[in-house]
C-alpha cells in the first residue's frame, strides 16, 4: 500500500508541475508584444529518492524556480546604444527648424544682401532719382528686418528646446523613483530565494529609457539592486533612494539641476548624455555660434555701409550721416564682442530719400554736383570688395554659415540612422535570445499538455489499483 501512496504522490506532483508550466507558457504568450518582457520558463527539480525494498525510488518533481531568458551583455549594449540614439534623435527636430531658418531660397539673407547693394548700383545710374533712393531705403529696411527675424527665430528654437527639456523632467523623475521602488521590491523578493522576473524586466526597460533620455549608466550590486548614475558620475538611484531633476527658469535662460542627498548640483553637457545632452549642445553651443556669426555679419554690413555713407552727401549737401542705426556695442570692451546684438538692433536710420548719400561730399563744403554717383558706386562695391577678417565677402561669410547648418544636419541624419540600425539589431538579437516565439511556446504548450494528460492517466491508474487492493481486503 505504501508503494501506491508514493506513486499517488508522484502523480500529484507531476500534475502540479505540468499545470504550473502551462501557466508560465500562457503568460509568455500573453506578453508576446509586451515591451521589455523576457521569456520565462519553469526550472524543474526532482524530489529526493527514498529507499524502498532495497531500491531508491523517486518521489516526484517540483518547480524549484521560474526563471527568465536574459543576457547581461546585450542589455548593457542596448543601454549604451540607446544613449547614443537619444543624443542624435533629440537634435533632429531642432536642426530641421534651423534648416528652415537658413533655407536656400530667394527670400534668405543672402538674397536680401544682394538686393540691398544692387539698389545702390541701380541708384548710381541716376543718383538724383527719388524713386531709386526710396528703393535703397526699402531694401535696407527689408535687410534689417530679415536680420531681426533671423535672430528671433534662432531664439525661438532655443526656447522650444527649453520647453522640451522642461516637459521631459517629470517623466524622468517618475522613472528614477520607479527604479528605486523596484530595487526594494526585487531585494525583498529575492532575499527569500525567489526570482522577481517581472520587476527585473520593468527595471531594465526603465534603465534603457533613462539612458536614452539622460545617458544614464546602470550597475548591479551584490544585493541585486541597480545603481543608476549620469555619465559624469552624479547619482540618480542608489539602492532604494531616488534623486530628482529640476528645471529652473531665469528670464529666457533655463538651467537643469540635480537634487541629490540634500545637495543641488548643476547639470550641463559635461555630466549628462542622451537626449538632454543633444538638446543642450544645440542650445548652448551650436545655436549661439550661429547667432554670433549673424551678429558679426550684421555688424560688418552696418559698420562698413555707415562709414562709407558718412563720407558722402545727400541731395541737401549734408554729409556725415549713418545709413543704419549705429551698432549697439561698437565701443564695448572685451570679452564682449563689438558685434553682440548687432542683428537684433539693426535698422535704417535714414528717414528721407534726400538724405541718401549717393554723392561724394564736396570739398570744400558746398553744393553737391548734379549727377554725382561716386559714393553710390563705392557703396555698391562693398558687396564684393570688402572682406570680413580678410577672408570672406558678405555672402561668402553667410554661405559658410548656411553650409555649417547643412553639414550638421546631414551628419545628424547619418548618425541617427546608424544608431537606430544598431539599436534595431540589438533588439532583434535580444528578441532572438530572450523574446517570446509563438511557435516555440506552442510546442512547449503541447508538451506540457501531454504531460498533464499522462499525469492524470497515471493518477487514474493508481486510484484504480488502490480500489482493487481495498476490494481484495474486503
Amino acid at each position: 500500500m505504501a508503494g501506491l501512496l508514493d506513486a499517488l504522490n508522484s502523480a500529484k506532483t507531476s500534475l502540479e508541475v505540468n499545470q504550473k508550466s502551462i501557466e508560465v507558457v500562457g503568460n509568455n504568450i500573453a506578453n508576446v508584444n509586451t515591451e521589455g518582457y523576457s521569456r520565462q520558463y519553469t526550472q524543474l527539480t526532482q524530489y529526493p529518492s527514498v529507499n524502498f525494498g532495497g531500491f531508491f525510488i523517486g518521489q516526484g518533481v517540483k518547480v524549484s524556480d521560474i526563471q527568465r531568458d536574459h543576457d547581461v551583455f546585450i542589455q548593457n549594449q542596448l543601454v549604451d546604444k540607446s544613449a547614443d540614439y537619444g543624443y542624435q534623435n533629440a537634435q533632429a527636430r531642432p536642426l530641421s527648424e534651423l534648416e528652415r531658418v537658413f533655407a536656400i531660397t530667394d527670400g534668405n539673407l543672402a538674397t536680401d544682401v544682394d538686393n540691398f547693394f544692387d539698389s545702390w548700383q541701380e541708384l548710381s545710374a541716376n543718383p538724383s532719382d527719388l524713386v531709386l533712393r526710396d528703393v535703397v531705403i526699402q531694401r535696407g529696411d527689408i535687410l534689417s528686418t530679415n536680420f531681426n527675424n533671423t535672430i528671433t527665430e534662432l531664439n525661438t528654437v532655443q526656447e522650444n528646446i527649453n520647453d522640451t527639456l522642461t516637459s521631459k523632467v517629470d517623466d524622468i523623475n517618475s522613472k528614477i523613483q520607479e527604479i528605486a521602488d523596484l530595487n526594494y521590491r526585487i531585494f525583498s523578493v529575492e532575499i527569500n530565494g525567489q526570482s522577481a522576473n517581472t520587476a527585473r524586466d520593468r527595471r531594465e526597460l526603465l534603465a534603457r529609457q533613462l539612458a536614452e533620455s539622460v545617458g544614464a549608466q546602470s550597475f548591479s550590486d551584490s544585493r541585486g539592486m541597480l545603481t543608476v548614475q549620469l555619465p559624469g558620475g552624479l547619482p540618480l538611484v542608489q539602492g532604494s533612494t531616488a534623486m530628482s531633476l529640476e528645471t529652473i527658469s531665469s528670464g529666457a535662460d533655463l538651467d537643469v539641476v540635480l537634487h541629490a542627498g540634500g545637495i543641488t548640483r548643476p547639470i550641463d553637457q559635461r555630466n549628462i548624455g542622451g537626449e538632454f545632452k543633444g538638446l543642450m549642445y544645440l542650445r548652448d553651443s551650436f545655436i549661439p555660434g550661429l547667432i554670433d556669426d549673424i551678429d558679426r555679419l550684421a555688424y560688418e554690413i552696418t559698420t562698413q555701409v555707415n562709414e562709407q555713407h558718412a563720407l558722402g552727401a545727400g541731395l541737401d549737401s549734408i554729409s556725415g550721416r549713418y545709413f543704419f542705426v549705429d551698432s549697439p556695442n561698437r565701443t564695448a570692451a572685451p570679452p564682449t564682442d563689438p558685434w553682440h546684438d548687432a542683428a537684433r538692433a539693426m535698422s535704417v536710420q535714414i528717414t528721407s530719400a534726400e538724405q541718401i548719400a549717393a554723392s561724394q561730399a564736396p570739398t570744400p563744403p558746398g553744393v553737391v554736383a548734379p549727377g554725382d554717383n561716386r559714393n553710390a558706386l563705392l557703396l555698391a562695391d562693398l558687396d564684393e570688395s570688402y572682406l570680413i577678417a580678410g577672408i570672406d565677402n558678405f555672402n561668402g561669410f553667410y554661405g559658410k554659415l548656411v553650409a555649417r547648418v547643412g553639414l550638421e544636419t546631414n551628419q545628424n541624419q547619418l548618425s541617427l540612422q546608424g544608431t537606430e540600425d544598431a539599436v534595431v539589431q540589438l533588439d532583434n538579437l535580444r528578441d532572438g535570445l530572450s523574446g517570446v516565439s509563438l511557435e516555440e511556446e506552442m510546442i512547449e504548450l503541447i508538451t506540457y499538455q501531454r504531460g498533464f494528460e499522462s499525469s492524470a492517466k497515471f493518477l487514474t491508474t493508481v486510484d484504480e489499483l488502490m480500489d482493487t487492493l481495498l476490494a481484495i481486503k474486503r
